[in-house]
């Protein structure tokens, strides 16, 4: 039978008061006392209750985490650097994931908030406003970090614009003037695909180059293949030499593309990709693409919740820009060698 705090003060000779003062370090207790209190609690092996503690001190030292899918890649990167900085600050994580389910979202949120938890981040792409709604009526600190959707509230996140225009100003500077674009359709105008397109233009223009925009529904199977003949044709049509894409995924669905209809990367087309995921490292020719600080992104967005939970701070207004990176491999072939 488990010790209980009882034991610990029956054994220590002193009051329950004080086993729980030492415990929680809540107010002075002599050194003597605390002594005894502490070789009991090693001798009895006694164990607090952590939701009894949590209710007392207002502190769990917990932070839920919702993901949509734990086995993406953007997502384990993320995660990596939300539980590395917990770790330092003693604090740890629940993680839930809801596998592409708005309800489900929903559903941790309450049971995360009965848990106690102190802050909450969902890391996921799906848009769900009854979520935010939960989260908002909870008074928990929270982010959302999402690499599609734009946030409203407070994100740690990259210039996609900026980042865009980068890698296909490299595409324009290694001799590529008939550049297209390809991105996902959904949602457009709520995404960072509309900035990312952007940034395409942007360094088209600037270059007194013609745009060529593609989109895909989104980053399905089905739906790339969907798009593949008007992708093809129009590649051939306007003698197409790069195609700058919003995603690793992307970019490789249409280097595949590509590949069935005898086209080959980057003999023929050059490919970027963006997100610098695992995929890009793997896939042959290896993916020159934008890489976004994942992990980075993670760690600033539980240092933001970390800091209104000491500071009890509350504004979420200020957003985080990080700095990308622009990896070159082997899907791009300078023409003006």
């Amino acid at each position: 039978m488990a010790s209980t705090i009882k034991d610990v003060a029956k054994m220590a000779d002193v009051s329950i008061s004080t086993v729980s003062r030492v415990i929680n370090d809540s107010k002075p207790v002599s050194p003597e006392a605390r002594r005894r209190v502490l070789h009991a609690i090693e001798v009895l092996d006694y164990k607090p209750n952590e939701v009894a503690r949590s209710l007392v001190t207002k502190k769990s030292n917990l932070i839920g985490v919702i993901v949509e899918d734990i086995g993406s890649n953007f997502v384990s990167q993320i995660l990596r650097g939300v539980e590395e900085v917990g770790r330092m600050y003693k604090y740890d994580i629940l993680l839930s994931s809801s596998y592409g389910d708005m309800d489900t979202e929903v559903k941790f949120a309450n049971l995360l908030s009965q848990k106690q938890v102190e802050g909450i981040i969902v890391i996921s792409n799906l848009h769900n406003p009854k979520l935010e709604y939960k989260l908002e009526e909870s008074k928990i600190p929270y982010v959302i970090i999402s690499n599609f959707y734009e946030i409203d509230k407070f994100r740690a996140n990259i210039d996609y614009e900026r980042a865009s225009y980068e890698i296909v100003k490299d595409l324009i500077d290694k001799g590529h003037t008939k550049i297209a674009s390809v991105a996902v359709r959904r949602d457009y105008d709520r995404t960072y695909e509309k900035q990312k397109n952007a940034g395409y233009a942007k360094a088209m223009e600037e270059m007194g180059l013609e745009t060529t925009e593609l989109f895909v529904e989104d980053l399905t199977t089905e739906a790339i293949e969907n798009a593949e003949k008007d992708i093809v044709d129009t590649l051939k049509e306007k003698e197409i030499t790069a195609v700058f894409t919003t995603f690793d995924t992307l970019a490789i669905n249409v280097m595949n593309i590509l590949l069935d209809n005898n086209i080959k990367t980057p003999t023929d087309i050059s490919v970027t990709g963006f997100g610098g995921t695992t995929l890009s490292e793997i896939y042959r020719p290896k993916l020159t693409t934008v890489k976004i600080p994942y992990y980075d992104i993670g760690a600033v967005s539980i240092r933001k919740i970390l800091k209104s939970i000491t500071e009890k701070d509350s504004d979420f207004k200020e957003n985080v820009v990080l700095p990308t990176q622009i990896i070159e491999r082997e899907s791009v072939r300078k023409l003006n060698d």
